[in-house]
């Protein structure tokens, strides 16, 4: 299996992978990672990061976390990692993941999912207010986008703490917007 960091992380893949053995799970090889399923369904995947290990929990975001150890990554909507630095780590919370993983695959049976954020839960900052009112083409440009692809502007243009990063990143953003793509295809 190829994966990120495969070398700096084997002890750890290793660990993580003694560990959820014993689980009512497949482990199956999807995006060049070990991939843990149930009846064909995602429940953890194994990923290694330049910075740390993680076990990704496909919905995390319903699980209950008691233990406060889970996070989202960037703009993810139901995923949530479990964060490891060493196969100590991993060991020393070997408990933690068996239950977090055991409600994942109750979670998985019971068909629970993220209910999908509508566009129109996501704040549209006052400078993107502002820039629509003095430019109407770009207003039905954006509108014009899909429904993700307004949405991942709307969480990018927001995400900027100072007006000013707001104001430079719509500015940036215009000439994708109006040819139609997408924030993260605009590179």
């Amino acid at each position: 299996m190829e994966m990120a960091y495969r070398e700096r992380w084997r002890a750890e893949i290793a660990e993580m992978r003694r560990v959820l053995a014993g689980l009512a799970m497949k482990e199956e090889c999807k995006w060049a990672k070990p991939t843990y399923t149930v009846d064909g369904r995602n429940i953890v995947i194994i990923q290694g990061f330049k910075e740390y290990f993680a076990l990704l929990f496909f919905q995390g975001a319903l699980l209950k976390d008691p233990k406060k150890v889970l996070v989202q990554l960037g703009q993810v909507h139901a995923g949530r990692v479990m964060k490891f630095a060493s196969v100590k780590d991993i060991t020393a919370k070997a408990a933690t993941i068996k239950a977090y993983v055991r409600e994942a695959i109750a979670v998985e049976k019971a068909g629970l999912r993220m209910e999908k954020k509508k566009t129109s839960d996501f704040p549209v900052p006052e400078e993107l207010t502002e820039r629509f009112r003095g430019d109407p083409r770009f207003k039905r440009a954006f509108e014009a986008l899909t429904p993700g692809r307004q949405r991942s502007y709307l969480y990018h243009f927001a995400a900027a703490k100072q007006s000013a990063t707001r104001v430079a990143r719509i500015e940036k953003a215009m000439p994708a917007i109006f040819e139609g793509r997408g924030f993260l295809e605009r590179r």
